[in-house]
């Protein structure tokens, strides 16, 4: 690979948001929020995008904070990945059963 695509691989957007599914195998649904000014009335709002990235380890679960890249299309809905958490959710203990 030539210098020239190797700088322009590294330049992926990059996302970060709260894991909002992981019921799917090696799937999560990541919801990004941003703040937006309406271009009338200058109210400041809040918009937010909901992206399907791969988890290959499925380390990340609901509630977590992680961050996501764009990649290839993986499958028909996913072009994201997650690069790490950033910030883990607090797990729910479960109660063992007699």
């Amino acid at each position: 690979m030539s210098p020239e695509t190797t700088v322009e691989r590294n330049n992926r957007k990059t996302f970060s948001g709260i894991v909002v599914s992981d019921r799917m195998n090696k799937t999560r649904v990541v919801e990004v929020s941003r703040s937006v000014r309406h271009s009338f009335y200058e109210k400041v709002m809040r918009k937010s995008s909901r992206f399907s990235a791969h988890d290959e380890t499925n380390q990340s679960h609901q509630g977590d904070l992680v961050e996501i890249m764009g990649s290839r299309p993986l499958s028909r809905t996913k072009r994201w990945r997650v690069v790490r958490v950033i910030k883990a959710a607090p797990r729910r203990v479960e109660e063992a059963q007699p």
